[in-house]
């Protein structure tokens, strides 16, 4: 007898239902330990079940749960304070309750900021940036908008990593470039400094805004406190989520002043973002993440990690920053059955390509989860080849 899931097919059957988190570990529901090398696609950048954040909540869930934002409430602009800090000042914060809220205010923003006939949004092929029907049709990946066309308008979408290609289709209708620093659900592809630097010269010249996209590369994931940042440009709106929680759902828009200024009162509104439960998990994330100085562990096990993946014959190629990771496989071997292998192995990685894996551990993970990890991958290597 069949049995109906109670949950919308918008996903395949679990491989796996996980009960318990600690760390860099995963228990599922029949015992088995995992490594979590995923982290809940680049979200529990403190690991699992973080003390700081679980008595952030208890102790916020015991004294102030919602009240709405029509009045104020303490721990949501001390994060955006925070916020504000790690991106340089001179900004303000719209908090949201995910990326794709996030990357919707920045891209109402952005209409607001430029005005009738100043409205449309450039984005790049292969980039993700929500599900949303605005920031479906953002993300520069066709096949998944064609079973909801038509998708609303105002978006054009150009080469990644091709500053040229960008420059023709900058006419006066463009209000912003929407860009990730390093595309995730793309494969992650790093874009290069000259390109970042090429982007903001010619958004100064145009006229037009530079927003970047920071919802899976924000918040010390790449070695910085933001992936923008080893490009040594300042953009003038910055979208994040993702790591922001570790795990609560809260996301944030963050521009430069003069352009928050463009939104009135009225002009948009969420009615959890940035309340007190959310935004005190965030509050405990950002200064347990500045205790542990995590921009400077990234770089370092980063490095370990991206050796140890390199030093495997089956790995044709590793590419990212810091902890945000993909291991290009050498031909025949294909990434979805690797991943099926890992997890059977206890390791949590996916196939963000046909022929890649995506990598993104806890920012905390050690030397020795990350030697396990590979050992565990190997091994998940060698069981692919083997049944081939």
């Amino acid at each position: 007898m069949t049995t109906t899931s109670p949950l919308m097919p918008t996903y395949p059957p679990p491989a796996v239902t996980f009960v318990r988190g600690e760390g860099s570990r995963l228990w599922d529901d029949e015992g088995n330990e995992y490594l979590d090398f995923l982290s809940g696609l680049a979200v529990t950048g403190l690991g699992h079940s973080h003390p700081a954040v679980a008595a952030a909540l208890a102790e916020q869930s015991q004294v102030l749960l919602h009240t709405s934002n029509l009045f104020g409430t303490v721990p949501g602009p001390e994060v955006a304070s925070t916020l504000d800090r790690l991106l340089g000042g001179g900004g303000q914060v719209f908090f949201t309750n995910s990326g794709a809220e996030a990357n919707e205010c920045a891209i109402k923003l952005a209409r607001k900021w430029g005005g009738r006939g100043k409205h449309v949004v450039v984005s790049a092929l292969g980039s993700f940036h929500g599900r949303t029907l605005a920031t479906l049709h953002a993300t520069g990946q066709p096949q998944k908008w064609e079973a909801f066309q038509p998708l609303p308008e105002g978006f054009r979408h150009v080469a990644w990593n091709d500053l040229a290609a960008l420059e023709g289709v900058l006419d006066p209708s463009v209000a912003a470039v929407l860009l990730e620093p390093v595309q995730g659900e793309g494969g992650v592809n790093p874009a290069t400094a000259e390109y970042f630097a090429g982007v903001r010269e010619l958004c100064d010249e145009r006229g037009i805004l530079f927003m970047v996209d920071e919802v899976q590369t924000g918040l010390g994931r790449t070695g910085e406190w933001f992936g923008h940042q080893h490009f040594g440009v300042v953009p003038d709106v910055v979208t994040m989520a993702k790591e922001l929680g570790n795990g609560v759902p809260i996301g944030a828009c963050w521009a430069k002043a003069d352009v928050a200024a463009a939104f009135q009162a009225g002009d948009h509104a969420t009615t959890y973002g940035g309340q007190p439960l959310a935004a005190a998990a965030a509050r405990a994330v950002l200064a347990t993440m500045e205790a542990e100085d995590v921009p400077v562990r990234a770089t370092k096990a980063g490095a370990t990690l991206s050796a140890a993946l390199a030093s495997d014959p089956r790995v044709a190629e590793v590419r990212g920053l810091g902890l945000l990771v993909a291991a290009q496989l050498v031909d025949g071997l294909d990434a979805g059955a690797v991943a099926k292998a890992a997890l059977a192995r206890g390791l949590v990685v996916n196939a963000v390509t046909p022929t890649a894996l995506r990598l993104a551990p806890s920012l905390l993970v050690t030397d020795d989860e990350i030697a396990e990890a590979c050992d565990r991958l190997a091994a998940a290597f060698s069981d692919v080849e083997a049944s081939a």
